[in-house]
Parts: C-alpha cells; structure tokens; sequence
C-alpha cells in the first residue's frame, strides 16, 4: 500500500510523526510526506526533525504568505502534480488547515481514498475557516478517524451514517505524541516558579480585537498577583501589546518555545489558560485543569466532564473561574484512546 500523507503546520508533523512511526512497523506499507509550507516556521531546521524524531518530507511545496483562496489553490494545483507522478492508494490528511482541504480535494478529483485524521470535529462558528475546512473534509474523505465519541455523534447528526463513508473511533493520535514526547522534554531558558500559570493566546478573534485582548490581559494581571503567569507570545502579538499600551507588568512574557519544551511547561504548571484547541488537550494528558479563552471548544468532553471551563475574554469570568478552580481532578477517564491511535488507524487502513 501506498500513502502520501499532507501537513503543513509544525502540529501537524507532530500529529502526523506519531502514525509514521506506526507505520515503519509495517513493511507492506510505502509513505510519502507532502509538506505545503502553509505555516514557515523557522523553527523546523534538521534540529527539529532530529530532536522530534519526525521523518523529513518528501516534497516541500513551500506555499505560504498568500490569502485563504490563492494559498488553497496553489496548493491544489502543486498536490495534484505529486499525486499525478506518485499514483498513492491513499491520501492522509490531518485537522482542519488549507493544506487539510486542499490535500483532500486533490485526491478526491483524481479518484483516489482520503483518510481524515480528527474527523468529526465542530466548534459550530462557520466564521471560522478552520470550520469550514473540516466540514468539507469530512464530506469528500472515504474513513474519517474521529478522536471522541463526540466527534462521533456530531456526524450522525449531520447524517453521515446515510452516506458512503467509514466512521470509526480512532482515539486522538495527540495523546500518542503527547505520552511519546514527555521522556524527551526540554527544560526551557527561563526561571520557573514551583508553582504557575501556564497561558497561552494567538487566535485573531483575541488578538485582533482590542477590547478582548485588553481583557484578557487585565485578568491575567489580576491572576499573577496570587501566582506567575508564563506567557510565551508570538511575537506579533507582542508588539500589538506594546503599541496599544496593555499593562503586562506581572506576567512573565517569554519568547514563543518548542514543542519539547512546551511538555516540559505543561509537566511543571498548575493550570493552563488558553485560546489554543490543542492545548486545552495537552493539558488533560498531562493532568492539568484547564480555562479556555473562546467562546466554544470543539473538545466538549473536557467541559461536560469537569476539566475545562470556557470563559471566553470576560474578564470576571476568568478570574472567577481561576479563583474557583472546581475543577475534575480525576484525570484517569479515557476520554481520547489512551494512546493507541495510531495503531487503530494504520490497522484500519490495512484493513479497508
């Protein structure tokens, strides 16, 4: 068997590094890696691939810096030429990025399967393009792994089971990266408290909008007078709060750091705060409480089971919910496959 997998975003190598080591224990199966470039990351030297132990794509179509419709239509154009010269049994695609759509759509017109790694998934926001690529993903792709039984009941609803497509509960391949990683973790260039708050925040709808980013900060500055608040930041953001003049006085802004030093930081906090979709996991696989920074979370199993609390940029809300902290601390719940995903889809793909 045949099978190109498309990524184009350091999450999804990530994702994407723990089936290709599944894989490699299968002889009969042949994998190809399509990088699109849709994230440059200056961060994914050799270093990266070697510290990682991710395998280097094959192709790299480094396609980047261009807006949603010329950047999805390059990269169906270039996806279709490595298609066309490879002729794959299957194509792979992970999440919900241009290069998850643009990566399906070009095997779907060329007749070939597509397989859809967190398939299912919905925040129900359709001003989100991450929402639309996964609902187009999903209705084009021939199995779609699902990480929850949520995701799950999300399609039936959808009437999925009325069409021609596998469904199947793989787990969620990051718990796999996630137990992977933490024997390799980094301990980051910074002081560290015994105990603090890990935050993060870089979605647009946050920093883009100032009343909400000025919340955001004002409630963290509030926080940080009981505890450290760890902020690494983009360094866009950064500079929106600089411009904008937002107190920042008490948090401990750092430089954006890597994904092993990221598991590090999640081993070592005490809470995690967060506008990030994959965070909010991490930090159930890593143990820890967790007070989302959006308005919906597609992870909805987090909050119905007393992990996460969604806030949003209220500032009231937020410091309630750190003050509060009536979280579930019984993290032994196997809510996302107790790392056995990876092993579930290769089987599945040798077995469709």
């Amino acid at each position: 068997m045949k099978l190109i997998t498309i990524v184009g975003a350091r999450p999804q190598f990530i994702k994407a590094a723990a089936v290709s080591r599944e894989i490699a224990k299968h002889s009969d199966i042949q994998e190809l890696i399509v990088h699109t470039g849709q994230h440059f990351d200056a961060n994914m030297s050799d270093i990266f691939f070697e510290e990682m132990s991710i395998p280097k794509p094959d192709y790299n179509l480094d396609i980047n810096g261009l807006g949603h419709g010329a950047m999805t239509g390059q990269m169906l154009e270039k996806i279709e030429e490595v298609l066309l010269i490879e002729q794959p049994d299957w194509v792979l695609v992970y999440g919900d990025t241009n290069s998850t759509i643009a990566g399906a759509l070009a095997a779907k017109k060329l007749h070939i399967k597509v397989a859809h790694v967190e398939a299912g998934l919905r925040s129900f926001n359709m001003a989100m393009p991450e929402e639309v690529n996964r609902i187009l993903t999903d209705r084009i792709s021939n199995i779609l792994f699902c990480p929850t039984d949520a995701a799950i009941e999300n399609l039936e609803k959808e009437g999925y089971n009325n069409i021609d497509i596998r469904i199947e509960k793989s787990g969620d391949v990051m718990q796999d990266a996630a137990m992977f990683y933490t024997n390799i973790a980094k301990v980051p260039n910074v002081y560290l408290n015994d105990e603090f708050v890990l935050a993060t925040i870089h979605r647009a709808e946050n920093t883009d909008d100032f009343n909400r980013l000025r919340a955001i900060f004002e409630s963290f500055e509030e926080i940080a007078k009981d505890i450290p608040v760890i902020l690494p930041l983009h360094p866009r953001t950064a500079n929106i709060i600089k411009r904008e003049g937002l107190s920042a006085e008490n948090v401990k802004i750092i430089e954006p750091v890597g994904y092993l030093e990221m598991v590090y930081l999640l081993e070592h906090c005490k809470l995690v705060m967060t506008d990030s979709g994959g965070l909010q996991k991490e930090a159930f696989f890593f143990k820890k409480p967790c007070i989302t920074l959006r308005d919906e979370t597609e992870w909805v199993e987090l909050v119905s089971n007393g992990f996460n609390s969604i806030v949003g940029a209220d500032k009231a809300k937020i410091v309630s919910a750190f003050q509060n902290q009536k979280y579930n601390l019984n993290f032994d719940v196997d809510l996302y496959g107790n790392g056995i995903a990876s092993s579930n889809i290769v089987n599945s793909l040798l077995n469709f």
